[in-house]
């Protein structure tokens, strides 16, 4: 199984704008759907975003237009670049095959704070 590291993440203002990372352990990345994820304190992981192995994207609702999801196959890694960042942002953000199945593992994701 492919394990996933998270980066990145931090304390933000409303409206402003930060890039997360995600690196893979093997190769085998280049060959498979990826996505990020996200839990807000209280409530459950849900999907953010995902991108395919050709590149196409899609988004959940609530991050289109806001969000961009993309992938670098020879370093091995993802990114997502969250601009007009809200409050209800605030989440734990993680990185996974898109669509995750209960065996697949996650990592420890990494802390989004959106706050004045």
């Amino acid at each position: 199984q492919v394990q996933f590291v998270e980066s990145g993440g931090g304390l933000v203002e409303p409206g402003g704008s930060l890039t997360l990372s995600c690196t893979a352990s093997e190769n085998a990345f280049s060959t498979r759907n990826m996505g990020w994820y996200r839990q807000a304190p209280g409530q459950q992981r849900e999907y953010v975003a995902r991108i395919g192995v050709n590149g196409h994207t899609m988004y959940a609702d609530l991050v289109q237009g806001r969000f961009t999801i993309s992938r670098d196959n020879g370093k091995k890694l993802m990114y997502l670049q969250m601009n007009s960042l809200k409050p209800e942002d605030t989440a734990v953000y993680y990185c996974n095959v898109a669509p995750v199945h209960s065996n697949d593992p996650w990592g420890r994701g990494v802390q989004v704070t959106v706050s004045s």
